[in-house]
C-alpha cells in the first residue's frame, strides 16, 4: 500500500497531508489506514523516540524514495517504506541470495560456502538471513572472498540472533550491509522471518536453496522469488536425506539445477556489472607490431567469463574467426575457456 501512496502522492509529506477523500480514492485501501494517515500526530511521539535510539546506535535509514534504496528490491509489490542498516549500500552490483536449512549436512554447509565464495569472486553480492547453517556459511564464503554480502534480519539491528553469529555479526557490518524493516529493539519473533524473506527475494536477481525440507521458510523464499519473476535454483542433495526434499520438490517444478557457479552465472550472466578495462601490456605491444584481430578480442575479457555472443558483437568480427582466435588465445594459456561458450583471462593476470 506505501508503494501506491507514493506513486500517487509523490512523497510522504503528501501523502500525510492528503485529505481522507483523496485517500479513499487509492484502490484496495483500507479504512485503518486511511485512519492511521488522517491520525498521524499521535505516532509523532514514539517515532521520535526510535529515532533517537536509532541515532544513538550509529544506524543508518534509507527510504524508497532514496536514490541507495536497493533497486530490485523497488520493483517488488509490498517493498519495505523505508530500512535500517549498518555498512554501506551498493546498487552497482547485483545479489543474488543463498539459503537453506538451519540443520545443514556437512555437505551443504561446504556447498553453501564454496558456491558463495565462487559467486562473489564473480561479482554478485551474496545475500542471506545470518541464521545458522547455509544461512551462515553463505555469509562466509562471501567474506573469505574478501567481497561483499548482505544479511537481513528477522528482529531489530540491536537484537543479533542468533548469538552464536555475533561475530559474524560485526564482520558483515565491516564488510557489507546488513538490513531490517522491524524496530531496533524487535525481538526475533517467528512471525518476522516470513516477512523478511521477502526482503531477500526482493534484494536478488535469484534465489539458491540448498537442503529445504518439504515444510521450510526457504520454500518460502523460493516461492517469492517466482511470483516476483526472478530465477529459482536449486542444488541436488541426497535422495535419502530429508533435508533435500524441498530442493527436490522445486527441482521437479521447474528451478535451475545447479552444480557449480557456472550454472548461475550461464542464467544471469547479464547482471554482472564487470569493467571491460582489462589491459595486458605483454600482449598490448604484440597487437601494435603484428595488428593481430586476436589480441584485440583478449582486451574485451576480464576474469568474469563472458559469453561468445557478447564478443561477436562487440569486436564486429565474424563469429568463425572469433571461434578461431579464442581457441589460439585459449592453447595459448591467455584464455580461460568455461561450460556454455563463456571467456575468461586468469585472474591473475588482471
Amino acid at each position: 500500500m506505501y508503494k501506491k501512496l507514493i506513486s500517487e502522492f509523490q512523497t510522504p509529506q503528501k501523502v500525510l497531508q492528503a485529505q481522507r477523500s483523496q485517500l479513499k480514492l487509492i484502490d484496495k485501501i483500507s479504512a485503518k489506514t486511511v485512519d492511521g494517515i488522517i491520525n498521524h500526530k499521535k505516532y509523532h511521539s514514539p517515532a521520535k523516540k526510535e529515532l533517537e535510539l536509532i541515532l544513538k546506535k550509529n544506524i543508518k535509514i534509507v527510504t524508497i524514495t532514496d536514490p541507495l534504496y536497493p533497486l530490485l528490491l523497488k520493483e517488488i509489490p509490498d517493498p519495505p517504506p523505508f530500512l535500517t542498516y549498518l555498512g554501506k549500500l551498493d546498487n552497482t552490483s547485483p545479489c543474488i541470495s543463498v539459503i537453506g536449512s538451519r540443520n545443514a549436512t556437512s555437505y551443504g554447509l561446504s556447498t553453501s560456502e564454496n558456491l558463495s565464495y565462487n559467486l562473489a569472486l564473480k561479482g554478485f553480492q551474496i545475500v542471506s538471513g545470518l541464521a545458522r547453517g547455509i544461512d551462515s556459511m553463505a555469509h562466509k564464503g562471501a567474506l573469505r572472498a574478501d567481497k561483499k554480502t548482505i544479511a537481513v534480519m528477522g528482529s531489530g539491528l540491536n537484537k543479533i540472533y542468533p548469538r552464536e553469529n555475533r561475530n559474524l555479526f560485526y564482520e558483515i557490518a565491516a564488510k557489507g550491509t546488513i538490513f531490517s524493516e522491524f524496530k531496533i529493539n524487535s525481538d526475533p519473533l517467528p512471525q518476522n522471518f516470513p516477512i523478511r524473506n521477502r526482503i531477500i527475494a526482493g534484494l536478488s536477481c535469484g534465489s539458491i536453496i540448498i537442503e529445504a525440507a518439504q515444510r521450510s521458510g526457504s520454500l518460502i523464499t523460493a516461492r517469492l522469488t517466482n511470483e516476483y519473476n526472478r530465477e529459482v535454483f536449486a542444488v541436488p542433495g541426497s535422495i535419502k536425506s530429508k533435508k533435500s526434499q524441498g530442493t527436490h520438490s522445486l527441482l521437479k517444478q521447474g528451478a535451475k539445477l545447479v552444480e557449480n557457479e557456472m550454472d548461475i552465472i550461464d542464467e544471469l550472466h547479464h547482471f554482472i556489472h564487470a569493467k571491460n578495462n582489462y589491459q595486458a601490456p605483454s600482449l598490448q605491444k604484440k597487437t601494435t607490431t603484428r595488428k593481430s584481430d586476436k589480441y584485440k578480442i583478449i582486451n574485451l575479457l576480464e576474469p568474469y567469463p563472458v559469453h561468445i555472443d557478447v564478443l561477436i558483437e562487440k569486436s564486429k568480427t565474424d563469429s568463425s574467426k572469433v571461434t578461431s582466435q579464442l581457441l589460439d588465445l585459449e592453447l595459448e594459456g591467455h584464455v580461460i575457456r568455461h561450460q556454455g561458450d563463456y571467456y575468461s583471462i586468469p585472474e591473475e593476470s588482471h
